[in-house]
């Protein structure tokens, strides 16, 4: 099981999640590709004190404003209340502070923190008119979010919803108090002391008897592998949760749970931009549809400047730009190893030169153009040929396809894979430039063979690409 995305429902996806994204299908597909059954999961995080504040915002503020009325995607209306509030609170953070409160006094006594507490109170206790409007405004940022994921070519097998899962994990915690594996404080809080295995004291639940976030993914974890039974189960997070999930899985395993042996926290660094860069409408995060509209916006800048597609339709131009711009970001994206910080350069990633996605395409769509002009049709060559250093550097290189894609996979990394399609299209336009051209070739047993191994390289940039979630153009 990959479990990847999870977003929250009280804004768009942005940057951050547009590399969660693409590792998490990759990594699936690559698993796949390696032998793996695989499923592909989203938690979604669907409740809480951030979705009442949108809920709260668009109460007051929005004249019942709807994505239709406002003529914007769901998810970015809901994240506009999510400003709103943010605002409309500072507001009155700043007057209290005026008024002689103390910064941390105001926080907890601004009126509007306490209306989003008390809506938060009025969801759990199931109050139908909170729970509609809550529904309603998820179901606009889901429709938002299936739009963005189509867009990045990602899909899920079954969404989790935290709606569905918060309250799980009590029982996990009775289990661990009678295993002796959790204890009670004075207070009734339930804690796990984990000082010998070099980390603190953590509390599991609360005096009050509600959940933390380690209680409900104690309880969520169990019902995945009760769902699925996996031998395997990734979680691709960003490295600011590293220490909580060492914490979750130690406790899975002090519970005697034989399953947890098999998890794993894919951990990813931020992904920065220059500054001054694709500022989002919040002015603060970039956000993620913007991105890709920015990404095919360069890519058809870039392509009419070189003027090679002027017998293209306008279908095969709009898929072109989509596929060159798509091609850009996620092997930018995913060329860094997973664990690394990495700074996004859009105008950089679309160069069609250099370790980039639009280089990689390029290069098939040469053979593609190779081949056409030549009539190839796949033949086995027979004869004793005498081949030269680069061709048979070439064919070492491609004999070394599977084994890449089972150190991908392994490692949980596809910037092994992205990287080796690289060397693969840099050696064939070694092997191009160095060989006389090949459809002008007299001796046809050699015609074939160069033909044969041009096929070859094709076959591997577009097999291997499209486990990188990229599609390779036939032309460009």
């Amino acid at each position: 099981m990959v479990e990847y995305s999870s977003p929250n429902t009280n804004k768009p996806l942005h940057l951050g999640h547009v590399r969660n994204n693409l590792l998490g299908y990759s990594v699936s597909e690559l698993l796949k590709a390696n032998g793996a059954e695989v499923f592909k999961v989203n938690l979604v995080n669907d409740r809480g004190i951030h979705i009442c504040k949108s809920m709260l915002a668009w109460q007051k503020w929005s004249n019942g404003e709807t994505p239709e009325s406002a003529g914007i995607k769901g998810d970015h209306l809901v994240g506009k209340y999510y400003v709103i509030f943010d605002k409309e609170y500072k507001k009155e953070i700043d007057a209290l502070k005026e008024a002689g409160q103390t910064e941390e006094e105001a926080k907890k006594n601004a009126a509007l923190i306490k209306e989003a507490q008390a809506m938060l109170l009025a969801w759990e206790h199931g109050d139908p008119e909170v729970k509609e409007l809550w529904s309603k405004m998820n179901g606009w940022v889901y429709d938002g979010f299936a739009v963005s994921y189509k867009n990045l070519g990602v899909d899920f097998d079954k969404y989790y919803y935290e709606s569905n899962t918060y309250l799980l994990g009590k029982d996990t915690v009775e289990e661990g108090l009678a295993k002796g594996v959790f204890f009670k404080k004075e207070d009734g809080s339930v804690w796990i002391d984990l000082t010998e295995d070099g980390l603190d004291q953590k509390l599991v639940l609360r005096a009050d008897g509600t959940s933390v976030y380690i209680t409900q993914d104690l309880g969520t974890a169990q019902m995945k592998y009760d769902d699925y039974k996996m031998d395997e189960s990734i979680y691709v997070v960003g490295n600011e949760q590293d220490y909580h999930f060492k914490v979750l899985f130690l406790i899975l395993q002090k519970l005697g749970k034989t399953w947890a042996t098999g998890l794993h926290h894919l951990s990813y660094g931020m992904v920065d931009l220059p500054n001054g860069k694709m500022k989002s409408r919040e002015g603060t995060v970039v956000d993620a549809d913007d991105l890709v509209k920015e990404m095919i916006e360069t890519a058809k800048q870039k392509t009419e400047a070189l003027g090679k597609i002027n017998d293209f339709s306008e279908e095969e131009k709009e898929t072109l730009y989509h596929n060159i711009g798509l091609g850009a970001l996620k092997y930018f994206l995913l060329k860094v190893e997973p664990k690394k910080r990495l700074l996004f350069d859009p105008a950089e990633s679309i160069d069609f030169q250099g370790n980039t996605g639009p280089f990689i395409q390029y290069t098939h769509a040469r053979i593609k153009s190779l081949l056409t002009k030549a009539g190839y049709s796949a033949v086995t060559t027979t004869a004793d040929l005498s081949i030269s250093k680069t061709e048979l550097e070439m064919i070492m290189l491609l004999a070394k396809y599977p084994g890449e894609i089972a150190i991908a996979a392994k490692g949980f990394s596809p910037a092994s894979l992205a990287n080796y399609l690289y060397e693969v299209a840099k050696m064939f336009n070694k092997f191009y430039h160095e060989v006389p051209p090949i459809i002008k070739e007299e001796d046809t047993e050699m015609r074939q063979l160069r033909l044969n191994l041009s096929a070859v390289v094709a076959n591997i940039l577009k097999a291997g690409m499209r486990l990188l979630g990229i599609t390779v153009p036939e032309r460009m």
